[in-house]
């Protein structure tokens, strides 16, 4: 070839390494492992070029790491159950199985032309039988170890998609896919005890070394930690089997400011009172019909019914408080009552203000405050006030001392107890749809609720099934639910609710340890290749995913699964920006945007000449059309012109904007790479005075270059690059040093352009593959300048330079100096008032 052709040689190196089968993994005690995996794509049907930077970034590290000697395993698998393919199939008349395989296959097809280091046996997708079977047997697992159970509980109900919803699925109380407004339901859900590991999930997040601290952070608030006081207010006049209601409070330094006990409208005793009272059902039933996110129930009006029932305050038993069912209290957090101090949370201020309650300042900024109030006082806990009611200590002191105090005093009086409380709540994993693993029980009138035999997994979904009306097909299938009993043997009916998605990704990495095993997961091979070394996604996956994945680890060890060293299952965690392009748009006649592909407008106008809006860089979306095909890219360019795009515009934490003169550049400085490696391969030029600069200077790269790729600055190992290649280009040095200088840059280049990488390599005359060939390690001693070059000022301006050995002594470098043509003229036979050497940097000449 005479030309850069990226087509033909992405294609042979491509053959090359699948016959070779380079990138199987295979366990070898032998050489250290290293498990690099990026977060698996969701089959939406295409790749973006968000895929294309995540996974080549991955890919970088994995080919690294095979080069210095690893032992790599580096997967790839599909998150592909959930209700987009139900939609798609509702909105075509197709089945999700035909929808989601489809993708897949494209999607793949897409991908490899990438030129990815992945070892393709071990793929699989979550809607497979043999995954989804396994995650049965793991789902009956858990609840031998009681880790799993089953009880009735308040949820988002999205009643378009006919399904609960996560908090995280509820904006602005409406259902994240359908739009619709979400009501409060009462339904049997299957939960994870998730909350019981919430100590130990925020504690160990202190050990997460190599984990963004923002990740950290975000997980360590979700899970939440109070240190609160638990108690009861006695009921004066509560109905049969009701003699108090349990409160737990985060502030019991306001107990003395309590004008009024509030209870959720799912609490035992709201449901209770409801019977005989109509009012209240009707009251209950208005509240039901709202989401169950904080975020909903802060910005709802706040609506309270006064039951009529009066507690006694624990403190004073002569005090009586009345009992309201208020609608922004939830039966999931704490226990589904507090009492109100309407002076410091606004929420309770605007309560008592409503419904004309007293409000009494148990603390104020100063002595001197005025104790009148037109909104709550809410201080930080770390901020000093004056208490006014106070428990014991001193009468000015922070909120978190007034607490300690607080729960002392209470212990001491006999009210209550102090105790420590996570705002993480249990996983609630029932979705009432199809497309998701049936969990795996059955209900016999008999028995009850009976785990299935592990000898019938994978119970598996059923083909003949319709979306022709909304809700779960599998609830009105003639035959599927009806089974017999494991224990019984009498007619029973299976579980019709499947699993949340989120189950599915929660455990895949150890999967890919041994994808065929007749187990969830082998031992041996987990035991090997576990932990992931280096887990690769967005940050938007920083709280549930990341939090899901750390739980299952330690419910699979629990288990007999994974052993105890990998309970946290990501040793180091990297959160990519991402890849943004402009938006193109136009107007329609009525003034509303119409988006246009970036392929599809050149020089700011469409094809027809239409003059296009262009609205600066955001995150690529479908619905705004500014996504970059990555096969018109593939095609246009080659893959190793997108894969240095990628790489080299940011660093790869930060956001990066594709634009079409940058892929050009990219392909541009890669051609000219080439045709370098060309004229290299061909040169017969003697040995010379240069070789030694052009040597010390590959040294450098191999320094900078390998530094950059361990430590994630691709950009900064890029930089380097192109700097190496200007200096190998205009080098004078002969042909054996160019070529080894040319040699080691196809090997510095091969984990960012892999395919251009073993062109050169082979160009070169080298044998195998540069896949394969070990890593260039830098030689200490060449990294050392032996000369260095100082610039000469005379009374501040540079008349000159000299070049000495570094380790030229100062008397030395003044001799030299003295007798610099520039200087002796200066002087012009006299001598200079001062001589001033900075070793290594510069010389000033003062006259």
């Amino acid at each position: 070839m005479d030309r850069y052709t990226p087509a033909q040689i992405e294609a042979k190196w491509q053959a090359e390494w699948n016959t070779a089968d380079v990138f199987k993994a295979k366990a070898d005690t032998s050489k250290p492992k290293y498990y690099v995996l990026e977060m698996f794509p969701y089959p939406s049907g295409n790749l973006h070029m968000g895929h294309v930077r995540n996974y080549t970034m991955g890919d970088v590290i994995a080919r690294y790491k095979m080069s210095t000697g690893h032992n790599v395993l580096h997967p790839m698998g599909w998150d592909a159950f959930g209700m987009p393919a139900e939609n798609a199939a509702m909105a075509s008349g197709g089945h999700p199985k035909d929808w989601t395989y489809a993708n897949i296959a494209h999607m793949r097809d897409q991908m490899k032309p990438l030129g990815l280091s992945i070892d393709w046996s071990r793929e699989f997708a979550t809607c497979d039988p043999e995954y989804y079977g396994q995650q049965q047997a793991l789902f009956l697992d858990m609840l031998a170890s009681d880790l799993v159970y089953r009880k009735n509980a308040v949820v988002n109900w999205d009643p378009e998609d006919m399904t609960v919803l996560a908090n995280e699925q509820v904006i602005d109380g409406k259902g994240w896919r359908s739009g619709a407004e979400v009501e409060r339901r009462e339904l049997t859900q299957w939960f994870f005890k998730i909350s019981d590991m919430a100590g130990e999930l925020r504690g160990a997040l202190e050990n997460l070394d190599n984990w963004p601290a923002k990740v950290r952070l975000m997980q360590e608030n979700w899970i939440g930690q109070s240190r609160g006081l638990q108690f009861s207010f006695s009921l004066i006049n509560g109905p049969d089997g009701r003699d108090g209601i349990e409160v737990y409070t985060t502030r019991p330094d306001t107990l003395l400011g309590a004008s009024f006990v509030g209870i959720s409208p799912d609490h035992p005793l709201a449901k209770q009172l409801e019977e005989d009272n109509a009012d209240l059902a009707a009251f209950n039933a208005e509240c039901r019909k709202g989401s169950t996110t904080e975020e909903a129930l802060e910005k709802a009006d706040k609506m309270g019914f006064d039951t009529g029932l009066r507690v006694r305050h624990p403190l004073d038993t002569s005090w009586e408080l009345p009992v309201y069912v208020a609608n922004f209290i939830l039966m999931d957090y704490g226990t589904g009552a507090i009492f109100g101090c309407p002076a410091h949370d606004q929420r309770d201020f605007d309560f008592a203000t409503k419904y004309d309650l007293p409000i009494t300042p148990i603390y104020l900024p100063d002595a001197d405050s005025a104790p009148e109030l037109t909104e709550a006082y809410v201080p930080a806990k770390t901020d000093v006030v004056t208490y006014v009611k106070g428990f014991a200590g001193e009468a000015q002191q922070t909120g978190a001392a007034a607490v300690d105090a607080a729960i002392a005093f209470c212990e001491g009086e006999g009210v209550g107890q102090g105790k420590t409380q996570y705002r993480l709540r249990d996983w609630g994993l029932s979705r009432q749809r199809y497309w998701g693993c049936p969990i795996p029980v059955v209900h016999c009138d008999a028995c009850g609720v009976v785990p299935e035999r592990k000898e019938n997994l994978p119970i598996r979904l059923p083909d003949d099934v319709s979306f022709d009306i909304p809700g779960n097909p599998l609830d009105r299938h003639p035959t599927w639910r009806d089974c017999d009993c494991p224990s019984c043997g009498k007619p029973a009916q299976r579980e019709t609710d499947t699993m949340d998605t989120f189950v599915d990704s929660s455990w895949y990495y150890s999967r890919f340890t041994s994808p065929n095993a007749t187990t969830p997961i082998d031992s041996d091979e987990a035991a090997y290749w576990m932990n992931v070394d280096q887990y690769i996604g967005g940050i938007e996956h920083a709280i549930l995913h990341l939090l899901y994945s750390r739980f299952f680890a330690r419910a699979m060890h629990i288990t007999g699964h994974l052993p105890a060293s990998a309970v946290e299952p990501f040793d180091a965690l990297f959160t990519q920006g991402m890849v943004t392009h402009e938006i193109y748009q136009t107007r329609d006649t009525k003034g509303r945007p119409v988006y246009h592909l970036p392929e599809d407008v050149t020089d700011g106008k469409l094809a027809d000449g239409t003059e296009v809006e262009i609205i600066p860089s955001a995150k690529m979306s479908k619905s705004k059309r500014n996504v970059v095909d990555p096969q018109i890219i593939v095609d246009t360019y080659g893959a190793d012109t997108a894969r240095w795009f990628v790489l080299s515009d940011s660093p790869p934490e930060r956001d990066v904007e594709w634009t079409a003169s940058g892929a050009e550049a990219a392909h541009k400085f890669l051609g000219r790479v080439w045709r370098l490696a060309q004229d290299i391969a061909q040169s017969d030029a003697p040995a010379n005075d240069q070789d030694d600069a052009l040597l010390r200077d590959m040294h450098k790269a191999i320094h900078d270059v390998t530094g950059g790729v361990e430590s994630f600055g691709f950009n900064a190992a890029i930089a380097k690059i192109y700097g190496f290649v200007a200096t190998l280009s205009k080098s004078k040095a002969g042909a054996a040093a160019k070529q080894e200088a040319m040699r080691t840059l196809a090997q510095l280049i091969a984990p960012m352009t892999p395919h251009l990488a073993e062109d050169i390599w082979s160009a070169l005359g080298q044998t195998g593959l540069v896949v394969t060939a070990p890593w260039p390690v830098a030689d200490e001693k060449m990294l050392v300048d032996d000369t260095v070059t100082l610039p000469i000022q005379i009374n501040g301006k540079r008349r000159s330079e000299i070049a000495v050995p570094a380790d030229m002594s100062k008397d030395e470098i003044e001799k030299l100096v003295l007798a610099d043509n520039a200087v002796v003229k200066a002087l012009d036979g006299g001598q200079p008032k001062k001589l001033i050497v900075v070793p290594g940097r510069i010389v000033n000449v003062v006259i």
